[in-house]
């Protein structure tokens, strides 16, 4: 562990912007701003996972927005269809930045909802995990 970092404070920090984001990610969804709302959602899903990160190694999370390498850096047992959940997530932070992406996203809003519930319900799995 470096002596130069607050382990705890930056643990504390990734689940408080998780914690904020999620409730965005909700009211994006209810506004149907669904390209913003997977966005947010998978930095959720990132936020918490560098939480465990931290708490895992006592140090910094990496600079990756791939969840499916900060999932097998957190500590935490995953399911090969959890990865997988994971790395098609990690698309959506992409996505929602570039226009021929929205526009794909925008194809798929019909599983949207299926996308946003399963995110729901991996940040209730993260945070019993990671909040111990």
């Amino acid at each position: 562990m470096t002596d130069d970092i607050d382990i705890e404070k930056i643990y504390n920090h990734w689940i408080n912007t998780s914690e904020k984001d999620f409730v965005t990610m909700i009211n994006l969804y209810k506004t149907k701003d669904f390209n913003w709302s997977l966005f947010i959602g998978q930095i959720v899903l990132e936020r918490l996972l560098k939480a465990s990160v931290v708490r895992q190694t006592l140090n910094h999370a990496p600079y990756t927005h791939d969840l499916t390498k900060l999932a097998k850096l957190s500590g935490l047992s995953f399911s090969e269809e959890q990865l997988d959940l994971l790395d098609t997530i990690s698309t959506f932070n992409m996505n929602a930045r570039y226009d021929s992406y929205k526009l794909m996203l925008r194809r798929m809003s019909r599983r949207d909802k299926i996308f946003i519930e399963k995110m729901k319900q991996f940040t209730t799995k993260s945070r019993r995990d990671v909040i111990l």
